[in-house]
């Protein structure tokens, strides 16, 4: 099982998905955490509003933050290593991410091409 921790922008509440403009990828991504954690995986969220020790307590984010400022959050972090910065990542990435199966992730399945003369 993996530990994904999430270092968010600051955000009203925890998920970001309150106040009248929620960003439309905000609930799609707390869907898919949520989805990992049914799966066994460990998610911890960490909003810099809500939780600012946390972003400092980690030397590789205070780091990024005091060279690049908040432009690089989120940041996510995946068993101690930074997987992506400045973009929620997809569920296929997702799951790319805590399977290691390139095929199981849906935006990279193999194509039906059998390599003949028909492919294009």
């Amino acid at each position: 099982m993996i530990t994904l921790q999430i270092y968010d922008k600051p955000m009203c509440c925890s998920s970001g998905v309150c106040g009248p403009q929620v960003d439309p990828v905000l609930p799609r991504f707390a869907a898919d955490l949520e989805w990992l954690k049914a799966q066994g995986h460990t998610v911890e969220r960490y909003n810099l509003a809500q939780n600012p020790t946390a972003f400092t307590g980690n030397p590789a984010v205070h780091r990024l933050l005091e060279t690049e400022g908040i432009d690089c959050l989120p940041l996510i972090i995946l068993n101690g290593e930074l997987v992506s910065k400045s973009t929620y990542p997809s569920r296929e990435t997702l799951q790319l991410w805590t399977t290691g199966n390139v095929y199981a992730a849906a935006a990279v399945k193999p194509s039906p091409c059998c390599g003949g003369s028909s492919c294009a």
